[in-house]
């Protein structure tokens, strides 16, 4: 690939990757592992363990998907809003005869979930467990910030399966329409609530 825009597009596609993995591997940390763990500990360990581990955890949670969410942005400019020698402009893969190829409504609609997730990262998880692992959070508040903040981050995990598809879709499946659509949820939804309910079941001897 000698030309810049060619390494470009592959250096930014490998960045949203790899923070992708980063962001959904501790997504999946903190629902199929760390709940099962929390409900076992008794107080004084919880005391010992999650100083020591929530925190970084929730580093590099938060900020692989900030890393995710803005390389992807930059990745859909790239791929479709992007012609080399021409500029700007929606390219063939956005459009085609005046309508929205079926490739780009898969990736629009993984943004979607993508972009929900994100939100539900920065602007209610974060926010919450800063305010709990500094003491912030009043005896009667942290109950309620914990549910809250464990309820999110479920939806979040519910949401990656269908998101997770949409990504992968246009190179390996193609067409979209309402059954399609409807797969995809029902798929990733399914995958997820097996993966939570046999959570606390894998791992024991």
């Amino acid at each position: 690939m000698p030309d810049l825009y060619s390494n470009v597009h592959l250096i930014v596609r490998w960045l949203h990757v790899i923070a992708g993995i980063t962001w959904i591997g501790h997504l999946y940390f903190f629902n199929l592992v760390n709940v099962p763990l929390q409900g076992s500990l008794d107080d004084a360990a919880k005391k010992a363990v999650n100083p020591q581990l929530m925190p970084r955890a929730l580093w590099w949670f938060r900020w692989g998907a900030m890393v995710t969410f803005l390389a992807g942005l930059a990745l859909f400019v790239l791929t479709y809003f992007y012609t080399p020698g021409v500029g700007l402009g929606a390219t063939s893969l956005l459009m085609e005869t005046s309508r929205m190829t079926q490739r780009a409504m898969w990736i629009l609609f993984g943004m979607l979930l993508g972009t929900v997730m994100w939100f539900n990262v920065w602007f209610i998880i974060w926010p919450i467990q800063k305010k709990l692992l500094t003491g912030k959070a009043s005896p009667e508040e942290a109950p309620k910030l914990r549910k809250l903040a464990a309820l999110t981050s479920r939806v979040n995990t519910f949401l990656s399966g269908p998101m997770l598809f949409a990504m992968l879709a246009p190179s390996h499946y193609g067409a979209m329409s309402f059954p399609a659509l409807g797969m995809a949820i029902g798929v990733g939804v399914l995958a997820v609530w097996f993966g939570i309910r046999s959570s606390y079941q894998v791992g024991k001897l």
